[in-house]
């Protein structure tokens, strides 16, 4: 089965550059770096203590903080952090500057992998959540490189999924040193398909640890009070095609209750902002975008079109209210704990399968509620009413978050618990 794999990825490997290129229209960075995903990054001086890989933005947040304690530990420079996306390459960027390595992931063959780990010699490797690749986590192994899957999630459809190539998704578990689960029900996935349960553990959330940055708060906070408190505001975060369209058919509903309600709409993926603006406009709602600049942002305006990176906790924290996207379509979600942690009350669609436990606990903390496409504009209309409600749901949510922080200082140690590299796989656990 791995060989047949491996051939697979050969000859898809020509059209997984051409779809960099494609790709690369709406989003230049795609087609820069390319040898990197070839194994084609830089020597270094020292061995990499800690090689962490996060696929793009989300996975780069909910990691910042093992990654600072982990710089913390063994030095400025000794960890390297890899992604998939550009957008993930400068959230890294952004947040870590020079105190981290960085490149681009290698692609999962063989020959790639071995440039990329000849010229790396990471010591210890932490995949973030579910990314299980075959020939790296052998080629680790084989080198007696501890690995550990950090963070680790398994929906029921992706074990569903998985089950279809058991006996490959199995051998790839039993390369893990040590799978530290999000949630007890993740962990339990992992076994059924095949982890060895000696070297699966419960280790909670990092999302949870994901800091608030509080510059962008205050940022929040002082836009909305001259836009004044008593203007509803909700933003629609991290929508996905066909999201965008119910938020504005939504908020027109929300207008002939409030005339001066302002919806703050935010993408998901970049290479959509022009699209998204595209569709404000022939809404016939009067839209601007953030790269217009705030001063834009009249009383006239209905919709703020939110193109830019790295600034969704001042969007959150202008808002009464949110939805977080790709939950009305079949996404799976994204990280419904942002909005928690700033005290905005959360709302989300039926497709949560990517965040089941944070759907659970926030719903069971009454600081959040799920709606559908058609309950959307009239839940949003209740909790504007109800101010008091609102409240409430902002105090559970941000109680709910602190409740739960701690996982990232549990993987620190558990990196820290890696034996060195010559010990091997096999002597852990």
């Amino acid at each position: 089965m791995r060989a047949l794999y491996t051939l697979l990825l050969h000859l898809l490997a020509p059209l997984v550059v051409l779809r960099l290129l494609w790709r690369s229209r709406r989003l230049p960075g795609y087609r820069q770096r390319i040898g990197e995903r070839f194994g084609g990054v830089a020597r270094v001086g020292q061995p990499v203590a800690v090689w962490v890989h996060a696929v793009s933005v989300g996975e780069v947040q909910a990691a910042l903080p093992l990654i600072r304690g982990l710089v913390a530990r063994y030095g400025e420079r000794r960890v390297l952090v890899t992604t998939t996306t550009p957008t993930g390459s400068a959230c890294v960027r952004t947040s870590l500057g020079e105190a981290v390595l960085h490149s681009y992931a290698p692609y999962d063959l063989p020959w790639v992998l071995t440039r990329f780990l000849a010229r790396t010699r990471p010591e210890r490797v932490v995949v973030m959540e579910t990314e299980l690749w075959p020939n790296l986590f052998r080629a680790l192994r084989r080198r007696r490189i501890p690995l550990l899957l950090a963070n680790a999630r398994l929906s029921a459809r992706s074990l569903r999924g998985y089950r279809r190539l058991r006996s490959l998704a199995r051998s790839t578990l039993a390369d893990c040193s040590l799978i530290a689960a999000q949630s007890a029900a993740d962990a339990a996935r992992f076994v059924a398909l095949g982890a060895p349960a000696a070297r699966v553990e419960v280790s909670g959330n990092m999302k949870f640890d994901q800091p608030v940055p509080a510059a962008q708060v205050a940022a929040g906070r002082a836009l909305r009070l001259r836009l004044g408190r008593s203007r509803p505001v909700w933003v629609a975060a991290s929508t996905h095609e066909g999201e965008e369209v119910a938020a504005l058919d939504v908020h027109r509903t929300l207008l002939q209750r409030w005339p001066d309600a302002l919806l703050v709409l935010v993408p998901r993926h970049p290479q959509r902002f022009d699209e998204v603006a595209r569709l404000v406009a022939a809404s016939g709602l009067r839209g601007v975008r953030r790269s217009d600049g705030y001063e834009a942002l009249t009383p006239q305006v209905q919709v703020l079109v939110g193109d830019s990176l790295g600034e969704m906790f001042v969007y959150l924290a202008l808002a009464d209210l949110s939805f977080v996207g790709g939950s009305l379509v079949p996404v799976g979600g994204h990280n419904v704990l942002e909005p928690a942690a700033v005290g905005v009350p959360v709302l989300f669609g039926p497709h949560m399968h990517n965040f089941a436990a944070a759907r659970t606990l926030l719903l069971a903390a009454d600081a959040a509620r799920e709606v559908s496409a058609a309950s959307l504009a009239a839940t949003l209309a209740e909790l504007l009413q109800h101010p008091d409600r609102c409240a409430a749901m902002a105090a559970a949510g941000r109680a709910a978050v602190e409740a739960n922080r701690g996982a990232s200082a549990r993987l620190v140690a558990a990196v820290e618990a890696l034996p060195a590299t010559s010990e091997g796989v096999d002597k852990i656990k």
